[in-house]
């Protein structure tokens, strides 16, 4: 074997799980990202409080490729406005993202003008709750396919909710469908026993 450049004895990091739960947050940032289908915000953002703290500030500064990504964000749809049912829905999640951001920080109200324009400036240093929960990810790179599990933010609330412990945890989140692992079995059907001797 050949010795290469930047051969040296260096153990990997391990990137460290962040426990299911409520944490507080503040906001760094807020990006809108414009689809065919549609707009949201991208909310970056970092724990404020407790054994977390800086969470997210970690996860990035301990990442050493050249696409390190800040892993903190929260996705949030804006509403169209077209008088859909989906639409409905999308305006209270909205509607209760404002009340969160008004009640996690006393004496601020949205001020929409702004917002309006693509400004979103007054949103960051908000605090705001967050929850967290686990789902299932799945990934196919170069014929290999692979699953696991991560923490990621689930919902909205507001920093006295999280302080107060005044949520209920959501359930995990598995893959709708998995893709067969290459020479795997089909799993049987719920319904169908077929043979089995018990």
């Amino acid at each position: 074997m050949k010795r290469y450049s930047g051969a040296t004895a260096e153990k990997i990091a391990t990137r460290e799980q962040l426990p299911i739960g409520g944490y507080e947050v503040k906001i760094i940032s807020i990006k809108e990202e414009v689809y065919d289908w549609g707009t949201r915000l991208a909310i970056a953002f970092d724990i404020v409080e407790g054994d977390y703290k800086g969470f997210y500030q970690k996860d990035f500064d301990n990442q050493t490729g050249e696409d390190k990504k800040w892993r903190g964000v929260y996705r949030i749809y804006e509403p169209k406005d077209d008088g859909s049912e989906k639409d409905a829905w999308t305006k209270r999640t909205f509607n209760n993202f404002i009340y969160c951001l008004e009640d996690s920080n006393p004496g601020y109200h949205l001020d929409w003008v702004p917002l309006e324009k693509g400004d979103f400036s007054q949103l960051k240093g908000k605090l705001l709750g967050m929850l967290f929960r686990s789902e299932e990810w799945e990934m196919n790179s170069n014929g290999e396919y692979r699953t696991g599990w991560s923490t990621r933010p689930f919902a909205v609330l507001s920093t006295g909710d999280i302080k107060d412990g005044n949520f209920k945890m959501p359930k995990d989140k598995p893959l709708k469908e998995k893709a067969p692992a290459a020479n795997q079995f089909a799993p049987l059907d719920s319904e169908d026993d077929g043979d089995i001797p018990f």
